[in-house]
């Protein structure tokens, strides 16, 4: 049994570096093709949504609503940055500065852009479902995540297109009305704000298309992430003043001595549960130099302090975890939504 033990036994043969090799690339080249399909089917139905934007009335809505929304803003920014003329960032004033009636373009954005993201978003999925085409699109051959992502894809490309169009064009204006070059810096910060602005509504993209997911019918759907725009716009601000005099009252002077650090702090975390508050604070600090800290300024923090501006690395440790905040927001309901419409059943009705 020994001996025909030792005839029957195979010798290993040790896998040469080029063998090892050829062996890692079949399965790479094995993983790229099992994807090759799912990237074709994303990329047919990324084109799909986006024809179907472009030539929606809906989309030519959004474009006028944000053009005439933005020259508007421009001309007062032009007509009240007489008084600005003095600043050492002028071509930043085009967006930060409001005319007599007309708000100036940063606050234009962070009350109407939710409006395009839920108007871009609302109807994603509840408008397949209730012209019956969801059923028809999910029986090609393409994955089924590939509905959902390209949606959300097309929808984030039109955002980005469209505010970085219209920062360049109002730049662009701007600087032959005033005739003044912007810096680099102010180049830099303004990209930041167009980022910025891009993300914020890209949030609202994905809250929107996550109610698309849940609701029946795209008007369900368009109310829901009305209300919770318009909540987090309006009412927010009241309810964490109620919260905060709740927890830290300042009825009389005794109560406002001892608890008004805690009450306004406890506002201001409260309030900065709010997407829209979050992106205000910090496009406020990114095209304002001069503001020096986005928490509470006590009287000890003052003491010593040098006044002037801060630089835009500065500017952004104040406000690189309200950047993180959002696009972890936006995550999240882009999550939500695609967890939701992978566990949906498609049934043809």
């Amino acid at each position: 049994m020994k001996f025909t033990a030792g005839i029957l036994k195979k010798p290993k043969k040790n896998s040469s570096p080029g063998q090892l090799w050829e062996r890692v690339f079949r399965s790479l080249d094995a993983v790229f093709a099992r994807n090759e399909d799912n990237i074709r089917g994303l990329h047919a139905l990324y084109q799909k949504e986006m024809m179907d934007h472009i030539r929606s009335k809906k989309f030519l809505m959004i474009l006028v609503l944000v053009c005439v929304t933005s020259y508007a803003s421009l001309y007062g920014a032009l007509t009240g940055i007489t008084s600005s003329e003095g600043s050492d960032y002028l071509f930043l004033a085009l967006y930060t500065t409001s005319g007599s009636s007309i708000p100036s373009f940063m606050s234009f954005i962070a009350l109407l852009g939710p409006f395009v993201g839920v108007i871009l978003g609302f109807d994603g999925i509840s408008g397949e479902k209730s012209e019956r085409t969801l059923y028809r699109i999910a029986a090609q051959p393409i994955y089924r995540d590939s509905i959902i992502n390209g949606k959300f894809l097309a929808g984030t490309t039109l955002i980005f297109t469209m505010v970085f169009a219209m920062g360049v064009s109002i730049g662009a204006l701007g600087l032959l009305c005033l005739g003044v070059p912007p810096s680099l810096e102010e180049i830099a910060r303004i990209f930041v704000f167009l980022l910025f602005t891009a993300v914020y509504i890209s949030f609202w993209l994905g809250l929107s298309l996550w109610f698309s997911v849940i609701c029946q019918n795209a008007a369900a759907s368009a109310m829901a992430a009305i209300g919770v725009w318009l909540f987090c716009a309006l009412f927010m601000g009241l309810v964490a003043s109620m919260i905060a005099n709740l927890v830290y009252p300042v009825n009389n002077e005794m109560q406002a001595l001892y608890n008004s650090y805690g009450n306004y702090t406890l506002e201001l975390d409260i309030n900065r549960l709010s997407p829209y508050y979050l992106y205000s604070e910090a496009v406020t600090t990114i095209m304002n130099p001069s503001v020096r800290s986005v928490n509470v300024i006590t009287v000890e923090s003052l003491s010593g302090a040098i006044s002037g501006y801060l630089s835009l690395g500065q500017s952004l440790l104040l406000v690189w975890p309200h950047l993180a905040g959002l696009i972890a927001l936006m995550l999240i309901t882009f999550a939500g939504s695609y967890v939701c419409f992978m566990r949906q059943e498609i049934r043809a009705k």
